[in-house]
This record gives C-alpha cells, structure tokens and sequence, in this order.
C-alpha cells in the first residue's frame, strides 16, 4: 500500500475488485465491502501504485475508519431479487426478499450521500427503477459498450445506473472489429458461482469510468484539499 494514497474509493458489494482495479493502479486506496470476505482479516492487495483492501461488511451496518473519507462510492447491490430474469420466482420470494434488495441499494447512497462524495450504483434491468423514490436510471450500458478499453468484455448485460454529486458517465468507447456481442452472461451455467460470475463488473466499463473521473477528482482535491 501507498504511504500516501492519492485518494480512497469504496465499492460496496464487490468480491472482485474488478470496478476498483483501475483507480488501484493510479495510487488509491481501495476498500471492496463484501459479505463473502473473511470477517476476521482483511486481505489487502498491492496493485500498480496503489492497494486494494477487501473487507467484510453488510453494508446495511458497515462504517469506515474514523476519518477516512472517499472520493467514489461505488454500490454493486445484488439484484438477485429484483432482477427481470428472474421474475418467474417473485411470486415465491414475495415482498420480504424485494426489501432486502431495496435496503442494500438504499444503504450504499445513504453512504455516499453522507461522504458528500461521487456516487454509482448499478442494477440489472429489473424491479428498481420502478420504486417511485428510485425513479428511473440515469443511465444504461452494455459490457460491450467499452470495448475500445477491453475487448474481452465484447457481451451483452443491459445495465441500469443511478448516480449524482457529480458522477461523470463515460461515453462508449466500443470496439467494432470485434463483431456482434455474444449473450455469455444469460448462457451462465447452473453452479453455486453462477450469482457471483454474472455480477462480476466489466473491466472495460471500469476503467471507463475512471478515465472520465479521476481527473475531475483530482482537479476537486486540488481546490479544497490544502
């Protein structure tokens, strides 16, 4: 880890690390927050300048060190129950599973609210963006979309994004030699991994947005950091 990070971003949800890596690389510190971490050690990860540090946490109850505060929140909430692929079970799961989701998606911008920081959080086409509160997404991408960043993401998953205090979205930098996208993610095959291998973010989409934030981020601390 950096003796001095550049900056610290939080990615609430997140067992991979994969939305995080790019700013990682530049010199920030890093925090994923996720239940499938170990709940006794935190595992910190070196990566180019900076580090990533997964740790466990609900994020319903999760709070930072004492002065740590972020420059991006990113929220990954799990869409397992609010997802339109899976809507064949909503009458079995009910309405007390569609809470769980909706206290996970409201919990990471409670957070980012509070941190006054740039905020992103990504779902699934689904049940959210019909909570009147919610409201509809601001956004919406495809794997494929960022390409041009890294070809292997050249698959489909339309995606819904919610975000403010002044979140860039990045515009598509998709790659046309690599031919029509393929359908990976809805092919997934039944396994206990399925869940956590069609949440995996984009590589390509991650480094997108830290390639249209990060200046801005930096330009910020510059005027109000001394």
């Amino acid at each position: 880890m950096p003796t001095k990070p550049i900056g610290y971003v939080v990615s609430l949800c997140d067992l991979t690390g994969n939305m995080v890596r790019p700013w990682a690389e530049a010199g920030y510190e890093c925090w994923c927050v996720d239940i499938q971490h170990s709940i006794r050690r935190d595992k910190v990860v070196k990566v180019g300048a900076g580090a990533i540090r997964f740790v466990w946490g609900d994020i319903r109850s999760w709070t930072p060190p004492r002065g740590l505060r972020f420059d991006l929140l990113v929220n990954q909430s799990p869409c397992t129950h609010v997802a339109v692929s899976g809507a064949r079970d909503f009458a079995k799961k009910r309405g007390y599973l569609l809470r769980e989701a909706l206290e996970l998606f409201e919990a990471g911008r409670a957070a980012a609210e509070w941190h006054g920081c740039r905020w992103v959080a990504e779902n699934p086409v689904g049940v959210m963006s019909g909570v009147p509160h919610i409201g509809k997404p601001d956004h919406y991408f495809n794997p494929s979309d960022y390409t041009g960043w890294e070809p292997r993401d050249n698959y489909t998953k339309k995606t819904c994004i919610w975000c403010g205090n002044g979140f860039l979205m990045p515009p598509p930098r998709p790659d046309p030699s690599l031919g029509p996208p393929d359908d990976r993610i809805h092919k997934t095959p039944p396994s206990k991994d399925r869940g956590n291998v069609r949440s995996a973010a984009p590589l390509g989409f991650a480094r997108a947005v830290f390639a249209a934030n990060h200046p801005a981020i930096q330009a910020d601390r510059g005027r109000t950091c001394p």
